[in-house]
């Protein structure tokens, strides 16, 4: 086991979670018998799609969709988006950008590859989260006035309050909306993503009777606002997952995601506007730690909301074994999905935390009994992780990618990547791709200060012909 960094925020390196008896699995066994009963189908009746007991996670600054297109075509079954960020799904602009499945089916007409996918949400409102879930799944076909009426009703924009005060007796000044994208954390994010938040609030109770009825919308202790008819999206997500465990956060005032497993009231607030707001016909999911800390009081917080999840209608949720304390550093633990598994056999739980390779998707199942596994830092630079699991799903030895893999994928990446964001952005974005990639190569260690250097096309190729080059096996130098 890895002790706790001393080094500070950094995340500790890959090393197995806390598992006593664990090393006893065998991975392949397992793989066999899952490839033979198949995926658990209180998963694919929600999502037929989602076909094999793994996905990719999603990514703070890491899974766009060039990202999960490569995944796709490595097996992965489901992928899921960056965390976006509520307040900037409801500015427009911009700030929808990345929730805009048309916008990038016209940058990656390959985009149609990306599906079944997964939308997640992040923030602190009810009334914001219920309408930014909602304009993600009708991909704004009201208008984007429509949305921020749902949230907002005639205030200009979302109230400041600390977010501790759910009946709004701290309610202060009106916060204008951003106007330019921000970075967002996610679910699985990595510390040096961290959440830009710009305007904390805490609106006042929700009542989901008075909320997206079918005549009008209604902002909390506001009067019914009626909001045009919708019109059908031809591209939507298959599930909206609400992120209540990202760690990261600037200051107390302004919690999002797993912060609320402090306040279990306000979690469960958000959870029910947004199930309310949502079509009956598309599954909601949740993401969550296994507690805000390891105190008893915060081992009660978890179980309150993760129960209220399910008695809510939600399908699923995906539990990360550490705690939003811990962030990234220290072990998780598997014994807590184990007992979350056991106790709870009624309810299809997903796993998260410490599946570094192929073979830990397989253990994290054997071992807690998880329906299916979020595979997240372990499938940065790695797709070939997925191929790996359906290879072992069909009873057969996982492949190492080769030289010749490697090049096909790193430059397929970077030209999805640049028609995504441009050359510029993209250069910088592959970087910290190629540095992960690296770990592949016989000589990564060389190969990932070439990579870091990278930032254009030109330079990116100039990597890949001196260390993939073919009849060079053992790379350059």
């Amino acid at each position: 086991m890895t002790a706790m960094s001393e080094r500070g925020n950094n995340a500790t390196p890959p090393a197995p979670a806390i598992a006593p008896g664990g090393e006893g699995i065998d991975p392949a066994q397992v793989a066999r018998e899952l490839g033979r009963v198949g995926m658990d189908v209180r998963i694919t009746r929600h999502v037929p799609g989602f076909d094999a007991p793994f996905f990719q996670a999603g990514l703070a600054g890491y899974s766009d969709a060039a990202m999960r297109i490569i995944a796709r075509r490595h097996g992965a079954p489901l992928a899921v988006t960056e965390a976006l960020l509520d307040r900037m799904l409801l500015g427009g602009g911009h700030g929808f950008d990345k929730a805009d499945l048309e916008l990038l089916g016209d940058a990656l007409p390959c985009s149609h590859e990306d599906q079944p996918l997964c939308g997640q949400i992040i923030g602190s409102d009810p009334d914001e989260m219920a309408a930014g879930a909602l304009k993600m799944i009708e991909q704004s076909s009201r208008g984007d006035k429509a949305y921020r009426l749902m949230a907002y009703g005639d205030a200009p924009g979302p109230r400041s309050t600390d977010p501790r005060c759910r009946d709004g007796s701290k309610v202060g000044a009106v916060a204008p909306l951003p106007s330019a994208p921000v970075q967002v954390c996610e679910e699985d994010c990595t510390p040096e993503a961290l959440l830009a938040l710009e305007h904390p609030q805490v609106p006042g109770a929700y009542d989901p009777r008075e909320v997206f009825a079918s005549t009008g919308v209604r902002r909390a202790g506001g009067g019914p606002v009626p909001v045009p008819g919708a019109r059908s999206a031809t591209l939507s997500y298959a599930t909206i997952d609400v992120n209540l465990a990202c760690p990261v956060k600037k200051i107390d005032s302004k919690s999002r995601g797993g912060h609320w497993l402090r306040f279990p009231a306000g979690a469960i607030e958000i959870l029910r506007a947004v199930r309310a707001a949502v079509p009956a016909g598309v599954p909601c999911t949740v993401k969550l730690r296994r507690g805000y800390d390891d105190t008893p009081e915060m081992a009660r917080n978890f179980e309150e909301i993760f129960a209220a999840s399910y008695e809510m209608g939600y399908a699923w949720a995906t539990v990360h074994a550490r705690t939003v304390e811990q962030k990234y550093l220290g072990p998780s633990r598997w014994t807590f999905l184990r007992d979350l598994c056991e106790r709870y056999p009624d309810r299809p739980i997903l796993g998260s935390g410490d599946v570094w390779d192929v073979h830990d998707i397989f253990r994290m199942i054997a071992y807690t009994g998880v329906s299916a596994v979020s595979v997240a830092r372990g499938c940065i630079g790695n797709p070939w992780i997925f191929r790996q699991a359906r290879q072992m799903l069909a009873g057969q030895a996982p492949t190492a990618p080769t030289l010749a893999e490697q090049r096909a994928v790193l430059l397929e990446h970077f030209a999805l990547s640049m028609a995504l964001n441009g050359e510029k952005h993209a250069g910088r974005m592959m970087r910290k791709f190629g540095i992960k990639f690296a770990q592949h190569h016989p000589k990564g260690e060389q190969v990932k200060l070439e990579f870091a250097r990278v930032s254009t096309l030109e330079q990116w190729r100039g990597v890949l012909d001196a260390w993939y080059a073919e009849g060079v096996p053992d790379g350059a130098g």
